[in-house]
């Protein structure tokens, strides 16, 4: 799709999206994406990280529409919202070394959660590639150039979708060529088309808008709860909206998410064990209460056995949120106090907070969606 289209079909949908239709958003997100992932990519060099934030990116304009008044000015203002969110990540993780132990930690854990060991080393090459490849370009060049060769190497399409000159992007096309080796550039635009996201990304971000508040805020009822402690879409998930299909999708997408950011600091082994059984506990106990009340709807009369279901459901979710895992990550928080009291106390601080809105808006949802289940069912 080209430019001119990608401006057409923001200014069709969007007005439709700003109302709540998150198909009309879903569009915008699918023409959208390989701007966006570029921009983050070429702040933070690493293509997990990237989509990451690119997601966040997504929801995080989703959520605040309402604010946006002229549609011309919707692709600028995501892509300033990607470059917020690409340096704020990098801020956060400056002070983390990356050599000696850390190195190799951050190298593993960039991987899948549970990799072959062959899987592991390809991924890691991978990655370490792509890092060299993107900080081999002139900075002012990486946006640029991951969009020329993502979008069928057209410099006005770029210019178009970075809101450049055609002139200014010749310009930088042409200095990027003659500082960099022919086999380099070749590399670099092979990796650009291969990380460019696909039907994958989008159905991602998708799944996220079915679960996530409109840009008029809803209420949640389980995912909240799920999602204490996820990272990206996660945090969205604390203002879910509450029917039982989307409560599973928001607990399943949760769960995954929050298990996937914090095995990223994993220090060895053990600690991942603890947080992934945590989060299959917490799966396991998403399925049991879906079941439960399909059970119960069926087979049961009275609110009592729906109030059981849910007082119990949740049970599991916060004890899982605020008991278990805060033990099994116990040895990282002691480890990032001795490197920085500061600014472990600050983290510790700032996690307790979320924890305790995501409890509030878990159990404020959950109940105020199982009372209204309960009323329209006629079953108060």
């Amino acid at each position: 799709m080209n430019a001119e289209n990608i401006d057409l079909l923001i200014r069709h949908e969007l007005p439709a999206a700003a109302g709540g239709d998150r198909d009309a958003y879903g569009r915008i997100v699918a023409a959208c994406q390989n701007t966006v992932t570029a921009v983050a990519l070429a702040i933070t060099h690493d293509v997990p990280t990237s989509e990451d934030i690119a997601q966040e990116a997504f929801l995080s304009a989703w959520q605040h529409l309402k604010r946006l008044q002229n549609p011309a000015s919707f692709l600028p203002w995501l892509r300033q919202i990607t470059r917020n969110l690409a340096r704020d990540h990098l801020r956060a993780n400056r002070q983390r070394p990356l050599d000696g132990e850390t190195a190799e930690l951050a190298i593993a854990l960039a991987a899948d959660p549970a990799p072959t060991p062959a899987q592991k080393i390809i991924e890691d090459e991978r990655e370490r590639a792509a890092a060299e490849l993107i900080s081999a370009l002139p900075e002012d060049s990486r946006e640029i150039l991951l969009l020329f060769y993502r979008e069928g190497q057209s410099s006005q399409q770029v210019a178009a979708l970075l809101g450049l000159s055609d002139a200014a992007v010749r310009k930088r096309l042409s200095r990027a060529r003659q500082d960099l080796r022919e086999d380099l550039l070749k590399r670099f635009g092979e990796l650009a088309r291969s990380t460019a996201p696909g039907a994958a990304f989008t159905a991602i971000v998708a799944t996220a808008l079915t679960v996530a508040s409109p840009p008029a805020a809803a209420a949640g009822i389980l995912s909240a709860g799920a999602a204490v402690g996820a990272k990206t879409f996660g945090k969205i998930l604390l203002g879910a909206a509450g029917s039982i299909g989307f409560a599973v999708v928001a607990s399943f997408a949760a769960i995954y998410l929050g298990l996937r950011s914090q095995l990223r600091g994993a220090i060895d082994e053990e600690e991942r064990r603890g947080l992934i059984r945590s989060a299959a506990i917490n799966a396991l106990a998403s399925i049991g209460f879906v079941i439960a009340l399909l059970v119960i709807a069926y087979a049961t009369t009275g609110w009592m056995p729906a109030v059981l279901a849910t007082v119990g459901f949740m049970g599991i979710i916060f004890y899982q949120s605020l008991v278990v895992q805060p033990r099994v990550l116990a040895r990282r928080h002691a480890l990032e106090a001795a490197r920085d009291p500061a600014k472990a106390a600050r983290d510790r601080r700032s996690e307790k907070i979320k924890c305790w809105i995501g409890v509030f808006f878990g159990v404020a949802g959950g109940l105020g969606g199982l009372i209204g289940g309960l009323i329209t069912s006629g079953r108060i």
